[in-house]
């Protein structure tokens, strides 16, 4: 695929992108209270339904990995959006905790299918070992999703209540998101399982597949950051709190991590991208352990400077979720085999916020020293991988 016909691709799925996030992974943040006191439940209860969304969208992932690989992202990104608009339809008529976990399962069901993994699928099945650029591109676009959709969900809410706004985001599912996935192109349609393609075919890496460890690898890396993210961003003002900063420096610290993101991921698509994607995600996985070095020896004033290195890292290593698996695998039955990969990243990230809570009411901002152990452990993991047995999957 050319690149001026790329870059639209690369936009519209990208919006699409935002548009997923900013409805479902950051709509607790500012509806759980809301919710809460509206349905007359703890706001527990609503944390709970929310991690029975995760845990669904980690069983739902490898097979719609597998659909895509058959059938192209088209018709299930498309699925994907009515399922989206079903379920925070649902959820604004929830009335009780049973109505309330169904329709975070249906939000679930739809987080399964249609986030970044889905989005990274259907570009792989389109442009092959060429997609390194457009998977950077997609994460760049959203990584807005919070600076838009926090304050989106606010307005609605303010406006219309909390019900108003998940009916909001449902139009805005089929008003914008419904085309926007529906304008992707087609993909030819494979008659055999992505297993049973010969190695030479077209799109497949001309290499010898990787040692059997390189899956449980990357396995690891992709589940122990993905926890480390997911803590922080439900417990990094608290630590910084509970490190001594005020509440109002630690909301201002916390607010540097997103455009530290789109940085990291501005890097990877400038000068990053000229070097083997396992290199940039060992850079990026030690971000973060810098990062709470800085903050135990230097204390609060460091805050920032940790807040920056770990968005930063925490960027650059999102994409590294689509390229690495592309870069050793190659595309034949790229969907499906991600989706296995991804599944213990996302019970991780359904517990990190728990988890990492007991930790911080336990050792205060002494548990950043086992968000720091996991990134070394990430990178270790990293290290024992070899570059060179591939070739980068895209240089430009």
């Amino acid at each position: 695929m050319t690149v001026s016909r790329t870059w639209p691709l690369v936009l519209r799925l990208g919006t699409a992108q935002t548009l997923a996030w900013g409805s479902t992974y950051y709509l607790p943040a500012l509806l759980a209270r809301p919710m809460a006191d509206g349905l007359g439940l703890p706001i527990s209860q609503i944390w709970i339904a929310f991690t029975v969304a995760l845990l669904a969208s980690a069983v739902l992932g490898p097979f719609a990995g597998r659909a895509i690989d058959r059938w192209g992202g088209r018709p299930v990104l498309m699925g994907t959006s009515v399922l989206f608009a079903l379920g925070l339809a649902s959820l604004s008529q929830v009335q009780g905790s049973t109505s309330l976990m169904l329709a975070w399962l249906l939000i679930g069901m739809a987080m399964g299918s249609g986030l970044y993994e889905a989005a990274f699928s259907a570009l792989v099945r389109l442009q092959g070992t060429h997609a390194r650029a457009a998977i950077t591109g997609i994460t760049l676009i959203a990584g807005f999703a919070s600076t838009v959709g926090w304050p989106l969900t606010a307005l609605l809410e303010a406006e219309f209540g909390w019900r108003g706004a998940c009916l909001g985001w449902a139009g805005l599912h089929l008003l914008v998101g419904l085309p926007l996935n529906a304008s992707i192109p087609r993909a030819t349609a494979l008659h055999a399982p992505p297993q049973a393609l010969d190695a030479g075919a077209p799109g497949a890496l001309p290499h010898t597949p990787p040692p059997r460890h390189t899956a449980w690898l990357l396995s690891y890396v992709f589940a122990a950051t993905w926890f480390v993210s997911t803590a922080m961003a439900a417990h990094l003002p608290q630590l910084l709190v509970a490190s001594g900063a005020t509440l109002a420096g630690a909301v201002a610290i916390g607010a540097l991590v997103g455009p530290a993101q789109v940085a990291g991921r501005m890097l990877e698509f400038g000068f990053l991208r000229r070097l083997h994607p396992l290199l940039s995600a060992r850079a990026a996985a030690l971000a973060h352990p810098l990062g709470v070095v800085c903050w135990m020896v230097f204390g609060p004033v460091a805050g920032p400077a940790f807040a920056l290195l770990h968005g930063a890292g925490n960027g650059i290593l999102t994409i590294a979720k689509g390229t690495l698996p592309l870069v050793f695998f190659g595309p034949v039955g790229y969907g499906q085999r991600q989706g296995i990969m991804m599944v213990p990243s996302r019970v991780a990230q359904a517990f990190a916020p728990l988890l990492f809570g007991l930790c911080i009411e336990r050792w205060g901002s002494g548990a950043l020293w086992i968000s720091g152990g996991l990134g070394l452990s990430a990178l270790a993991a990293l290290l024992w991988l070899r570059a060179g047995a591939t070739e980068p999957a895209s240089q430009g």
